[in-house]
């Protein structure tokens, strides 16, 4: 079993009228540690921060990580390199019906959890993805944020994925290309770099953000816009992006076949996203 905390206290408990296992009521991120051989940490930590911030601002949440949480955080990634830390951050205790309380005290919950073993392998072979049948809904409000309401996810990851492929590529329900079920999407056509405009479904990731400035910092084009599935089928490249497996090249989209972007290797090494085993 992970180990698990809640509000600080070790294999703590939490209220089954807590607002987030009532309606989702929350926002978390899930962020990697440093391997064993780079200055311990956790990746990209004050980007994590700073979007849980944004979130529950959006979501009119009070909260603001307290040092000592920061210190918890600092020290799992000490005792647990190349693994996933797992914030989710609830609004807490609320009372029955949807209306939210106008205080609540926010429910923090960390997790430590083994990054999946095929990551390094996808890495370095990349993966296929499948058209899924399952489309995202349209919510501008709740759009960029990763927030506790995943039933899309779910639904979508209940379908069986054909043989060779690994991940899914979802669409909104007006046909556009979002993401894939676990990660941001990115298409490079004539040196260019494109990756769809998170503005009404999908959640935008901190390392796509990281990773655009990177690619702007490096002189490349990049435009966040609409996709279509005939703009990722005339790509020259894609490839998709998390926090845990840092950056993979897609291979195929169901039928169509895709060459691994010269520049992957390039950019892993920049941002210290190399898996090792």
């Amino acid at each position: 079993m992970a180990p698990v905390w809640v509000n600080h206290v070790e294999n703590g408990l939490i209220s089954p009228f807590d607002r987030g296992v009532a309606y989702g009521d929350g926002v978390f991120a899930t962020m990697r540690t440093a391997s064993a051989d780079m200055p311990a940490g956790i990746l990209f930590l004050d980007g994590h921060i700073s979007r849980l911030q944004q979130s529950c601002e959006r979501l009119s949440i009070q909260w603001h990580p307290s040092d000592l949480l920061i210190q918890q955080l600092i020290l799992l990634a000490q005792q647990y390199p190349q693994h996933c830390i797992k914030l989710l951050l609830t609004r807490g205790v609320g009372g029955r019906g949807y209306q939210a309380p106008l205080s609540a005290n926010v429910t923090e919950v960390v997790s430590v959890h083994p990054i999946p073993e095929h990551y390094l392998d996808w890495q370095q072979s990349g993966i296929s993805l499948a058209s899924s049948p399952i489309c995202l809904g349209r919510q501008p409000l709740l759009a960029g944020m990763k927030h506790l309401n995943r039933l899309e996810q779910v639904l979508i990851k209940s379908q069986p994925l054909p043989s060779t492929h690994q991940d899914w590529l979802v669409f909104d329900c007006d046909g556009n290309v979002i993401e894939s079920s676990i990660a941001n999407i990115f298409v490079v056509k004539n040196g260019h770099v494109f990756t769809p405009a998170i503005t009404h479904a999908g959640v935008s990731g901190v390392m796509r953000e990281t990773l655009i400035d990177t690619l702007l910092c490096q002189g490349f084009s990049v435009m966040a816009t609409q996709l279509t599935l005939g703009d990722i089928q005339a790509a020259d490249n894609i490839f998709i992006t998390n926090s845990l497996f840092g950056i993979v090249d897609v291979t195929a989209i169901d039928d169509f076949q895709f060459s691994h972007w010269t520049q992957t290797p390039r950019f892993r090494h920049i941002l210290s996203v190399n898996l090792s085993s």
